[in-house]
C-alpha cells in the first residue's frame, strides 16, 4: 500500500525486508533462488521481483545480521548495563585500588544511572566534557566543534547532559527528548536542544543521539538495506526514516492530533518554531554522530519536502560524525540542489576505518549514496579530505 502526503502519492514503491519473518531455511532459499518477492520476509516492487546473486547476497547478510542481532538483545543489553556500571563504579569510587580498599571497609559507592555523573560507554571512551579552549566563538570552526561536543554528550542521560551544558558549557539546555519509533512501537530516538547563550545567545543546537553498541535495534537499523522510494525526492533508507518519525501514511504536515507519541521530527520542528516567535534572530545547527548523524541531516531533509521556508532560511549548517549513507543518488542530487537553494552548510566528519559510513553497503544494486563534502582524517587525526576520492567514502 502506498503512502499517502497530501493527498498525493508519495511513497511510490518500497523494498523492505522483515528478519522476525525470515526462517533460516527461507533465508537460505533465497540464496538459489532469483525471486525475492516469493520469500515472505521480503516486499518489493513486481519488476523488481527478479535479482541477480550478488542483490540477494546482500540482503541475506542484511537479514541474517538483524536476525543474530535481535535473537542477543537480551544478552547485548545485560552486557552494556555492565560494562556502563563497572566503568561508573570505578570513577564514582576513585579508581581500581580505591575501589578495593572502599570495599574492605565497606564503604563501596554505587553509581546511579540516571545521576548527572554517571557516563555512557561512548563517554567511557572518551571522558573529555569541556569545549576546546583553543577555538573561539566567531572561527571558523566553531560552529563545527560545538556541533562535535553536542553530538558526543547526545548519548548521555538528561540529568548529565543538563548539568554538562549548564555548569561547564555555561550555556542552556532547552530539553532533552526521547521520541516514539512507529516501527519499532517504543521510545528509541533520543535529541536534545541547546541554546548558546555564552558565546551566541541566537546559535540553537539541535543533536540527535547515534547507535548505541549495546541496542540490538539501533545495529538492526544500521545494516537494514530497506527503502522507501519517495515521489520527486528518491529512496531513503526505511530504519532512519522510521526513527525520525515516518508515519504510517507517509510524511503528513501534520501528525494526528489525537496521539499520545512525540515524533522526533514533528517536535523539533514544533519547537524550533516556537523558538522562533520569540526571537527572529535564531538560527539552527543540527548535528549527530552514527545513527544521530543519518537523522541530523533527513530532518533537513524532511523539512525541505515540507517545504518549511521559515526554519530552512535559519539553519545555519549540518554537521554530521561517522554517518551512515541515507538514500540514493537521486534524493542526494535533490539534497544538494536544494541546499544550495538554501545557502545551508552540510559537512560530513569521517574518521579513518570507521565503518558506519560505509553502510548501508554502495553498489549498483542498492545505489546508496554519500553527497555532499566529506572531511576524512585519518588514525592521526590528519586531514586528507582533499587526497581522498568522496566516491569511496
Amino acid at each position: 500500500m502506498a503512502y499517502r502526503y497530501n493527498g498525493e502519492n508519495l511513497c511510490e514503491k518500497k523494498m523492505v525486508v522483515d528478519p522476525e519473518k525470515a526462517s533460516w531455511f527461507g533465508l537460505i532459499k533465497l540464496l538459489f533462488s532469483s525471486d525475492v518477492k516469493s520469500r515472505d520476509f521480503i516486499e518489493c516492487p513486481g519488476e523488481d521481483r527478479l535479482r541477480d546473486f550478488n542483490h540477494r547476497w546482500l540482503i541475506f547478510i542484511s537479514v541474517l545480521a538483524q536476525k543474530i542481532f535481535l535473537n542477543l538483545r537480551i544478552p547485548l543489553d545485560r552486557i552494556g548495563n555492565a560494562i556502563e556500571t563497572w566503568f561508573n563504579l570505578l570513577h564514582v569510587n576513585g579508581g581500581i585500588f580505591n575501589l578495593f580498599l572502599r570495599f574492605i571497609k565497606g564503604e563501596v559507592i554505587m553509581p546511579e544511572r540516571s545521576s548527572g555523573s554517571f557516563r555512557s560507554t561512548a563517554a567511557n571512551c572518551d571522558w573529555r566534557i569541556e569545549m576546546d579552549k583553543n577555538i573561539k566563538g566567531g572561527d571558523t570552526k566553531y560552529n563545527s566543534g560545538l556541533a562535535f561536543m553536542a553530538s558526543k554528550l547526545s548519548y548521555e542521560n538528561e540529568e548529565c547532559i543538563k548539568s554538562v551544558v549548564t555548569d561547564h558549557w555555561k550555556m542552556e539546555c532547552l530539553d532533552c527528548y526521547n521520541f516514539q519509533n512507529e516501527y519499532l512501537k517504543k521510545k528509541s530516538t533520543q535529541a536534545f536542544i541547546l541554546q548558546d547563550t555564552k558565546t551566541d545567545p541566537n546559535l540553537i543546537v539541535v543533536a540527535f543521539r547515534g547507535t548505541n553498541p549495546f541496542d540490538a535495534d539501533d545495529i538492526c537499523t544500521d545494516v537494514d538495506i530497506s527503502w522507501y522510494q519517495f515521489n520527486g525526492v528518491g529512496k531513503l533508507h526505511r530504519g532512519f526514516t522510521n526513527a525520525l518519525g515516518l508515519q504510517k501514511h507517509g510524511w503528513p504536515n501534520q501528525v494526528d492530533s489525537e496521539t499520545t507519541h512525540l515524533y522526533a521530527y514533528y517536535e523539533i520542528r514544533r519547537m524550533l518554531k516556537q523558538i522562533l516567535q520569540k526571537n527572529q534572530n535564531a538560527k539552527f545547527i543540527v548535528t549527530g554522530h552514527s545513527l544521530g548523524g543519518a537523522l541530523a541531516i533527513l530532518f533537513v531533509g524532511v523539512l525541505i519536502i515540507h517545504k518549511e521556508d521559515l526554519l530552512l532560511d535559519k539553519i545555519e549548517g549540518v554537521y554530521t560524525f561517522g554517518q551512515p549513507r541515507v538514500g540514493d543518488r537521486e534524493f542526494g542530487s535533490f539534497m544538494e540542489k536544494k541546499m544550495k537553494e538554501y545557502d545551508i552548510r552540510y559537512l560530513r566528519y569521517v574518521y579513518c576505518n570507521d565503518i558506519v559510513p560505509r553502510l548501508p553497503y554502495d553498489d549498483s544494486t542498492l545505489l546508496y549514496k554519500h553527497f555532499g563534502p566529506c572531511l576524512y582524517y585519518n588514525s592521526l587525526y590528519q586531514d586528507f579530505s582533499r587526497r581522498t576520492k568522496q566516491e569511496l567514502l
